[in-house]
């Protein structure tokens, strides 16, 4: 038998107890969106160190073959737990060093940024200008040449560190360190602190733009003259033999020169039998010199405290390492020296990482590797790959475009100054002899163009009118000219020629993929997802990128993008 009952209940007690399920399930829907708000809150921490690696001299095309044979720890790392743009480029015609350094934390383009090549020719006086000389300042404690580079004075905007110490009222720390003084003065801009790798002495060295004398970690490390313990040591292949079957035979890239040095086995010493000069220089162009390069890293590193600021702001960290562009001058990318080189960069940048964990946690750390420009392949190996590859002089060419203008109109010497890839003519001869200077320019051009191992020539008038044909060699190379630095007649010379008076090794500045086409790796688990892009993407996307997860504003000049495909 089932009974059924119901109660009836007073109205008052009625609204009361349904008063009290309203407010319950309010209480209930408060509290699940505040759980829903707080697990939103909780967004990323900033980095406590953004850490920005440079390969001088990498191409991309590099990293992609020799991929399989990193290690864990390196290269491999960042490809396999960050993203990897494939198909990035240092975007402007003249892809040097110091351009592709200027560019990569600035966000910005030589036209802005100033620095149009390694050395140019200040259009007012034909000197010779360094990119980061600065006569007001010296090398602390070494000696110091007028036109070394000592201070990013010719740098005409800001980089990321500057507006991360702008942001963070100057207590966030700005370090670099490089082989080369450009690689170090122009990461670290204007605020930053940068220290460079000296060939005479094999010290880091610093100068009085950036201090008055040394901290006490870099006299400490120091002490014991880490640098000279590679003295009589033999850099051998690293891998099997088996391992270098697809490079070039050395014979073909790297002729045996007077003193028979030019295959391994190399060895450093010196003519004095001790560590010296010769000795410092020696080791710049091996893995050598990458090795004292991430120690010396590692002491500024633990020294300045970096990732563990005590105002919990986020430091900067720049690493640029220089060997890899030495090698590749010597001989080519495609060469078993280059090819070892880069295997053992690739375990040099494990243990730097592995330290970089211990001390302030990769999970903690922004991590970005890319370089500042690539590398076309030794003529002779080109030839023997059915490529028209040749080196162009430029100062012969000149001789020969001189005599043209004179049997054309009688003057001599209009052409004043070869800077690559810029020639620069007398203007005020042309107007004193009441010529046209768009006539001399398109005379000049039109010869330019018979001349063997040349694509290309644009003129002051066309870039500075903009008038140039538009098209992706040309957008480069009007990137790359500064209206008031630049010369008057650019030459863009043909694929796989390059500027040279040198009968060995080789070079690159060309507008050309090989030598634009460059690795760009972000890692760092709370901001990156790990993916391979194919996304067109450029060397200049990296400052505002980073500027993005910072916080901060981007670099004044900066014209890149931000990269949210790869952002979490």
């Amino acid at each position: 038998m089932t009974i059924k009952s119901t109660i009836t209940l007073p109205q008052p007690l009625r609204r009361l107890l349904l008063s009290a399920l309203v407010v319950s399930s309010a209480t209930i829907s408060f509290m699940s969106a505040s759980a829903g708000t707080s697990q939103a809150a909780e967004k990323p921490a900033q980095p406590k160190l953004v850490l920005v690696l440079v390969v001088d001299g990498l191409p991309q095309e590099q990293v992609q073959r020799y991929r399989d044979q990193f290690g864990q720890g390196g290269f491999r790392r960042l490809l396999d737990q960050g993203a990897w743009y494939g198909n990035a480029h240092q975007a402007h015609g003249v892809t040097v060093t110091a351009v592709g350094h200027a560019a990569i934390l600035t966000g910005a383009y030589p036209y802005q940024h100033g620095i149009i090549n390694n050395n140019w020719v200040d259009p007012a006086t034909l000197a010779t200008v360094y990119c980061t000389q600065d006569t007001k300042h010296t090398y602390l404690g070494e000696e110091t040449k007028s036109s070394d580079g000592t201070s990013p004075a010719n740098l005409r905007v800001s980089t990321l560190g500057d507006e991360l110490r702008y942001a963070t009222g100057n207590r966030a720390k700005v370090v670099a360190v490089s082989g080369k003084d450009r690689g170090a003065i122009l990461l670290a801009g204007k605020t930053g602190t940068a220290y460079m790798y000296n060939s005479k002495s094999g010290n880091f060295a610093s100068s009085t733009y950036y201090m008055s004398a040394y901290p006490e970690w870099h006299k400490k490390y120091h002490v014991g003259k880490p640098q000279d313990r590679f003295y009589g040591k033999e850099w051998q292949p690293l891998l099997a033999t088996a391992a270098y079957a697809g490079d070039a035979n050395d014979d073909l890239v790297a002729p045996l020169n007077i003193e028979g040095n030019a295959h391994f086995p190399f060895s450093f010493t010196s003519k004095s039998g001790k560590p010296d000069a010769e000795y410092y220089s020696k080791i710049f162009a091996s893995p050598y010199l990458d090795e004292i390069t991430f120690d010396f890293a590692r002491a500024a590193l633990a020294g300045e405290n970096l990732g563990n600021n005590p105002s919990h702001v986020t430091d900067l960290l720049a690493v640029s390492l220089s060997s890899h562009d030495g090698v590749n001058h010597e001989y080519g990318p495609e060469s078993r020296m280059s090819h070892d080189h880069l295997q053992r960069l690739d375990r040099l940048l494990a243990n730097f990482l592995n330290y970089v964990d211990q001390r302030v946690g990769l999970d903690n750390t922004l991590v970005v590797l890319t370089a500042d420009h690539g590398f076309p392949n030794i003529p002779e190996f080109a030839q023997a790959n059915k490529l028209d590859a040749q080196r162009l002089d430029g100062f012969k060419l000149m001789e020969q475009l001189n005599q043209h203008l004179f049997d054309k109109f009688g003057i001599e010497k209009i052409v004043r100054k070869w800077s690559a890839p810029s020639y620069f003519l007398d203007y005020a001869l042309i107007e004193k002899n009441k010529l046209k200077r768009e006539e001399i320019e398109n005379t000049a051009a039109r010869f330019l163009l018979n001349a063997a191992g040349v694509a290309n020539i644009l003129t002051r008038t066309q870039l500075e009118n903009g008038t140039v044909p538009d098209n992706r060699i040309n957008k480069l190379m009007q990137r790359s000219w500064h209206r008031q630095l630049s010369g008057d007649i650019v030459i863009v010379g043909k694929p796989y020629w390059y500027f040279s008076s040198s009968d060995h090794g080789v070079s690159h500045g060309s507008p050309y993929n090989y030598d634009t086409n460059v690795p760009l790796m972000l890692m760092g688990k709370p901001w990156i997802k790990p993916g391979n892009h194919g996304e067109y993407a450029e060397a200049m996307d990296i400052a505002p990128s980073l500027a993005h997860i910072l916080h901060i504003r981007p670099p004044a000049a900066s014209e890149g993008r931000v990269l949210v495909e790869a952002l979490r």
